[in-house]
């Protein structure tokens, strides 16, 4: 079972190549594509979890398991062509965020899509959260 393209991907273009050709085009040529930091990044090597990683990609990709999840803790992974289509599990520190990855994020780190912080909302002060809270009037 292959990757069913849908059409609006087959209307992107990363800096001037389609999908297809970045999936038949060797890794060296890629790496050309790339902004500098994931140029440099790529250029020196996978790390041994990032290949890890990878080989599991391979492996879905082979047998065509674009439906089943890839949980993961490796934030620093570029995605590359050959992860579009997949699921992505990526652990934020607390929990594991999924997403699936789309043409449009080629080149970015899988980290990137698993954000580590939420929006601090500020409520109420508690009972006893400032000096002054002290000599306030318990509630009851």
């Amino acid at each position: 079972m292959s990757l069913e393209i849908p059409p609006e991907w087959k209307k992107f273009r990363y800096r001037g190549k389609s999908l297809d050709e970045l999936l038949n085009m060797p890794m060296d040529e890629f790496i050309k594509l790339l902004p500098s930091r994931q140029r440099r990044s790529l250029k020196k090597g996978f790390s041994d979890k990032q290949r890890r990683l990878l080989e599991k990609i391979r492996k879905y990709v082979r047998e065509g398991k674009y439906s089943k999840t890839i949980k993961t803790h490796v934030r620093d992974m570029i995605i590359l062509p050959e992860m579009v289509g997949l699921k992505f599990a990526v652990y934020n520190g607390k929990e594991f965020v999924e997403f699936q990855v789309v043409p449009e994020m080629i080149g970015h780190y899988l980290g990137e899509f698993s954000i580590t912080t939420k929006k601090v909302e500020h409520g109420e002060p508690g009972l006893k959260a400032t000096r002054s809270s002290l000599f306030l009037a318990m509630k009851g």
